[in-house]
């Protein structure tokens, strides 16, 4: 009996959720009430509060349940360590992937970055954000370092001009499926369109050091 009921009460938090995820999508976070998520779960206001304090507290557990891109960017997929770009490759392929495919996953990500004002409600998940950016952005900072190490990507590359030129692309890659997912290619394009991020890392001369900075780089002597 004890049991079931956990069962029971595990099944009610999740249909609070799933009722939240739909109506946060439909009507973003700040014109949403608890009414509207209760009466769209098939609950009372009580039973919410019985698993959450607030909707600050529901919209927090429901971004819980996906991780942000640059947290699944610090998450080991398996890829061979002497393969730096073989990794990005792998994780940006599975993002990107994840978004086409995952509608679940798709629905939270366009309520976190396009129905969701930042306010003092929601500011555990702008602070989450912020932590898995600067986490996120450390990692790929090690896996160019690591390319360009190996070979894989120019030895006068600039590593933190590179690193924000990736990331801007590819986050602008990710935003233009979000807001305009009919007339996006990435459903039928995303290994191309990636290839060609990592392509510009490799050719791109705007991405390469000045001549006596990569001079620096070379020698490890002051300029």
């Amino acid at each position: 009996m004890v049991r079931r009921t956990k069962e029971e009460a595990l099944e009610t938090r999740n249909r609070i959720l799933d009722a939240a995820e739909d109506v946060f999508y439909a009507r973003g976070v700040a014109r949403t009430s608890l009414s509207d998520i209760a009466q769209a779960a098939g609950v009372t206001r009580g039973a919410i509060y019985w698993h959450f304090r607030n909707k600050a507290d529901v919209f927090a557990a429901m971004c819980e349940r996906v991780k942000l891109p640059m947290e699944t960017m610090c998450t080991p997929l398996g890829v061979e360590a002497d393969d730096p770009l073989g990794e990005l490759r792998t994780v940006g392929n599975f993002l990107l992937r994840q978004l086409v495919e995952d509608a679940h996953w798709r629905k939270v990500f366009e309520i976190m970055f396009n129905k969701c004002e930042f306010v003092e409600d929601t500011s555990p998940i702008l602070k989450r954000q912020q932590e898995s950016f600067e986490e996120g952005m450390a990692h790929l900072t090690s896996i160019i370092e690591q390319a360009t190490r190996r070979g894989q990507l120019p030895a006068d590359l600039d590593i933190p001009l590179a690193v924000a030129h990736f990331h801007a692309t590819f986050n602008g890659i990710m935003g233009d499926y979000l807001f305009y997912p009919d007339v996006s290619s990435l459903a039928t394009k995303r290994e191309r369109l990636l290839d060609a991020c990592i392509d510009t890392l490799k050719y791109a001369p705007s991405l390469r050091l000045e001549p006596a900075a990569a001079a620096t780089v070379r020698t490890g002597a002051p300029a």
